[in-house]
């Protein structure tokens, strides 16, 4: 167990040292996200559908369609907006032969099957009208097979227009036959996916009329898939170029699994990142001993258990990374459409998602649900965890959590401090941390104990009151200072 250790006074602000080529949106800030894939969350009886759809009901699976779309999420704004959503994130909506859209045939239309560019207006219109953002996943990367443009290749091999559109090594190209390699640049070398030559200025210019045109037509920003993936010098930040000229407010969020600060302020090319290396530091914190790792150990991210000291370091190593504006504006996570559900990855353990939605709320960055996470959807890796949303059957749900989700949004939405506040670490040992957010004279302080024991703790900081706020436990002045005693897997804040 590590040793106890206050660092009373000791800011995570890094904006004195890294300068900015602009600030992020200011509303991202302010944003609670609300990640959805689009064929699994709801469906709409406005949207014709075909045969042979998976019941809704039914597990999910890797081929198969359950007819969810975007009218089915305009009808359920309602109840995003009770959560306390102000902000949606949507996984693809590209016509696509895909349930998850990542392989786009076409990049200027919405896929029937979700409704049309018709049923995105209707959504976009509705959401804003409700105060929501819309951001959508851009996969430019790669297209797909069905793409016309690489399609033309395989129907006409080295003579097609289009063969300078990808990096085709032999032709006719292998599109089909996974027993050997598919002769082209493809990504992880899925031959569903064939790379973009974003060498080829033709490509270039075509991404970046796909961006403008849906920022025109209202979307508020974009998340880019795997960006990392494409190397051409200046592409990135072109587009960031070409996409706030369209308009300025837009938000630009990439998909990295660890920190990136080149990627962001000085950088130029995004207003921030999702924070993978934060979800996995909370839950490495308060889900120790709890944590499936035969889940745990199908993806990329470290879950090997640490104490508060442990997750004070890591805490300070990924706030240390960006600036301040840029913290604000990265997308913090506990779970994702990549990742196995996490009430399933902390193995059933509620307190576990209690503690961990505690510190995604109460920390920098903007926080974003991944749907069905808020009512305890368990499911394993993909594609266990891109399951249908259970509207009807209510008996499923834990409202508990829902409960806790649902106040958590909202102690995040009424104290400014938790939104603009610089972080400061108070106190680690074992498995109690406590840390507080300051903005213009206000201090909250956040006290997390993920211990099996009853745990407590007095601060060195000069307390001036004390106001509970949210959750259990008891602080209270001693001698001018404060003194917080939290049952064990239990949490609280307080206005000290």
């Amino acid at each position: 167990m590590a040793a106890a250790r206050a660092e009373e006074g000791t800011s995570m602000s890094a904006s004195s040292r890294r300068l900015k080529v602009d600030s992020p949106p200011r509303w991202v800030t302010d944003a609670v996200f609300y990640q959805m894939f689009p064929d699994r969350f709801a469906r709409s009886a406005r949207v014709p559908k075909l045969g042979n759809l998976e019941p809704w009901e039914a597990p999910p699976s890797r081929h198969g369609y359950k007819g969810g779309d975007l009218l089915g999420i305009v009808e359920h704004l309602d109840w995003l907006t009770d959560l306390g959503v102000n902000a949606i994130y949507l996984n693809p909506i590209f016509q696509s032969a895909s349930n998850h859209r990542y392989h786009t045939h076409d990049y200027y239309r919405v896929d029937p099957l979700l409704g049309g560019n018709e049923a995105f207006d209707e959504l976009l219109a509705a959401a804003h009208e409700r105060g929501m953002k819309v951001i959508l996943d851009g996969v430019f990367n790669h297209a797909s097979r069905g793409f016309y443009q690489f399609n033309d290749i395989l129907e006409n091999g080295a003579a097609s227009p289009w063969r300078d559109w990808f990096t085709v090594y032999e032709f006719p190209p292998n599109a089909y036959d996974e027993s050997r390699d598919p002769d082209y640049a493809a990504w992880w070398g899925l031959h569903a996916l064939p790379e973009f030559n974003t060498e080829n200025p033709e490509v270039r210019e075509f991404i970046m009329g796909v961006a403008e045109r849906w920022i025109e037509r209202g979307a508020d920003g974009w998340r880019l898939d795997v960006p990392g993936e494409i190397r051409t010098a200046g592409f990135w930040e072109e587009f960031r170029s070409r996409v706030k000229a369209k308009n300025n407010d837009a938000y630009l969020v990439g998909e990295f699994w660890g920190t990136g600060p080149d990627w962001t302020g000085e950088g130029g090319r995004f207003d921030g990142l999702m924070n993978y290396p934060l979800m996995s530091a909370i839950l490495r914190f308060v889900a120790v001993g709890r944590i499936d790792f035969g889940l745990a150990n199908t993806t990329c991210l470290n879950f090997q258990p640490f104490d508060a000291h442990g997750y004070e370091a890591e805490v300070r190593r990924v706030l240390e990374a960006y600036s301040e504006a840029t913290t604000r504006a990265n997308l913090n996570l506990l779970g994702s459409h990549d990742l196995p559900r996490l009430l399933s990855l902390v193995g059933g353990h509620r307190s576990a998602v209690k503690l961990a939605a505690v510190l995604l709320f109460t920390s920098p960055g903007a926080p974003c649900i991944y749907y069905g996470d808020e009512i305890g959807m368990t499911g394993g890796s993909d594609p266990e965890c891109r399951g249908a949303f259970p509207w009807e059957h209510q008996n499923r749900w834990d409202w508990d959590l829902l409960d806790t989700f649902r106040s958590l949004v909202g102690l995040r939405h009424r104290e400014p401090a938790f939104r603009l506040g610089h972080y400061r670490h108070f106190y680690a040992d074992g498995g109690f941390y406590a840390f507080a957010r300051e903005h213009e004279g206000d201090r909250l302080m956040v006290a997390v104990n993920a211990g099996n024991d009853p745990a407590g703790h007095t601060t060195q900081s000069p307390g001036r009151r004390v106001d509970a706020l949210w959750g259990e436990g008891e602080a209270k002045l001693v001698n001018g200072c404060v003194r917080v005693d939290l049952p064990a897997r239990s949490a609280g804040v307080w206005r000290i």
